[in-house]
């Protein structure tokens, strides 16, 4: 681990004391640092603050006093999720005092190389491929950040051997001031979080800081199919990589005739992937372009991109039953990741979809219901779909009580080579805690059926 020395004695808060916060609590206080946590839940059964007290760490519960600001403080550690419009931060960035993610402190304390991979959608699916495309490589992967594990901790135990492969979200790269991964992967950009950045002009610049601080040493893979994400990255001082789905580029990562290419090397058939899909494949480009540059085999990517299923509950390939695919996509939760998914499949599809009411229509989904040959809705949004189906002139529509029912129906309206889709459209909390279980549900109720 690199010098910590920079920590000892520094005076920090660090505000959120969820699994980050916590990590990061641990972490700085092994560095020496003068800390004070603070949590707007009670004290009372929070094991998390008891665990620190014991460590001999101030924590602070139930509210976010302006007086943690007072004293000297060096800087503040937030948790992503704690928007910069809570009044402790504003008065904190009022005073000048810096405010960061934990993300900071680990590009500050890891000995190992860093791939950093943020965008709007797929980054999940992007980071687990370079992840799996390392294997067997020179370094170590380790994946880590926003996919679930916490990145400073990770960072702390890692050495010159490993290599940390990072989902970022713009709320961990909002704070970042020095982070400076040595291959940065930039997917998409779409409008989301605005309740947080405010505007899209502002969700862009946070997601840009990936690269704010590289040099012509490191490398910059960018979706030159996404016209945001190319202006954003014009300034950019690392090496551009770009990468597209519909157009030749040499320098980058591009298809032609049917293969995919890196800088004209010949990587895979596009025919022996089994990922689905033109969204998965920008993911795929982009995973392809990290793991070349941080020495992957091509024995290893061909291996992933042949055998990969999709992550869990993200267009996820389950099986195949008597000539019928089965894809568990219960992670869309809105019309956007269901279009996405429907745009995957040339055959015919069994829609499954409905949730959660939040009062919106489905007309955006009408384009993309082409191929949809018939539909099994559940949930609160029931009826509201099958009226879109109506409309998409979908002439086989039938309604399920849920997830485990809808399964069976869609089986018995479906044909050889049709595909079975679970894309909701929808948040999963009328019926099930989590979009998890809901896909799990899925995946039972096929496996029934074999």
């Amino acid at each position: 681990m690199k010098d910590t020395t920079f920590f000892k004695n520094k005076k920090i808060l660090i505000v959120g004391l969820a699994k980050s916060g916590f990590a990061g609590a641990k972490l700085l206080h092994s560095f020496g640092a003068q800390l004070t946590v603070n949590d707007k839940s009670p004290r009372e059964g929070n094991v998390e603050a008891e665990k620190l007290e014991k460590l001999g760490i101030k924590v602070v519960c139930g509210d976010h006093p302006l007086s943690l600001l007072d004293g000297q403080l060096d800087f503040i550690v937030k948790n992503p999720g704690i928007p910069y419009q809570n009044p402790l931060i504003e008065e904190a960035v009022k005073r000048n005092i810096p405010v960061y993610t934990e993300v900071e402190i680990a590009g500050m304390i890891s000995d190992a190389s860093i791939i950093a991979i943020t965008g709007s959608n797929g980054k999940t699916t992007t980071t687990t491929l370079i992840g799996d495309m390392l294997k067997n490589s020179e370094k170590t992967p380790i994946v880590a950040g926003n996919i679930g594990t916490v990145f400073s901790e990770v960072a702390a135990e890692s050495t010159e051997n490993d290599i940390l492969v990072a989902e970022l979200s713009s709320f961990q790269l909002m704070g970042t001031e020095r982070f400076k991964p040595q291959i940065a992967v930039f997917l998409n950009l779409f409008e989301a979080h605005l309740d947080y950045h405010g505007s899209l002009d502002e969700y862009g610049k946070a997601k840009a800081k990936i690269t704010e601080n590289q040099d012509s040493s490191d490398y910059m893979i960018y979706n030159a199919d996404d016209e945001r994400v190319t202006r954003l990255m014009k300034d950019s001082k690392a090496q551009h990589i770009p990468f597209s789905v519909s157009k030749k580029i040499e320098s980058g990562v591009y298809v032609e005739e049917g293969v995919l290419y890196f800088q004209e090397r010949k990587v895979i058939m596009l025919s022996e992937i089994v990922l689905p899909g033109n969204h998965n494949l920008s993911n795929i480009m982009a995973a392809v372009a990290a793991s070349l540059l941080a020495g992957a085999t091509l024995k290893q990517i061909h291996q992933v991109l042949t055998t990969f299923p999709g992550v869990k509950h993200r267009l996820q390939y389950v099986g195949e039953f008597n000539g019928r695919r089965f894809y568990n996509d219960s992670k869309a939760t809105n019309i956007l990741a269901t279009n996405a998914a429907l745009s995957a499949f040339e055959q015919p599809v069994i829609l499954l979809a409905g949730g959660l009411d939040r009062g919106n229509s489905f007309d955006d989904l009408l384009p993309s219901l082409k191929n949809v040959k018939a539909i099994v809705t559940f949930g609160q949004t029931a009826d509201k779909l099958a009226e879109t189906a109506k409309q998409a002139g979908i002439e086989t529509i039938k309604r399920a009580d849920n997830v485990e029912d809808a399964v069976p129906l869609a089986y018995s309206l479906s044909a050889e080579e049709d595909v079975i889709l679970l894309s909701p459209a929808c948040a999963s909390w009328d019926q099930y805690k989590t979009f998890e279980q809901r896909g799990d549900m899925f995946i039972n109720s096929v496996h029934k059926l074999k």
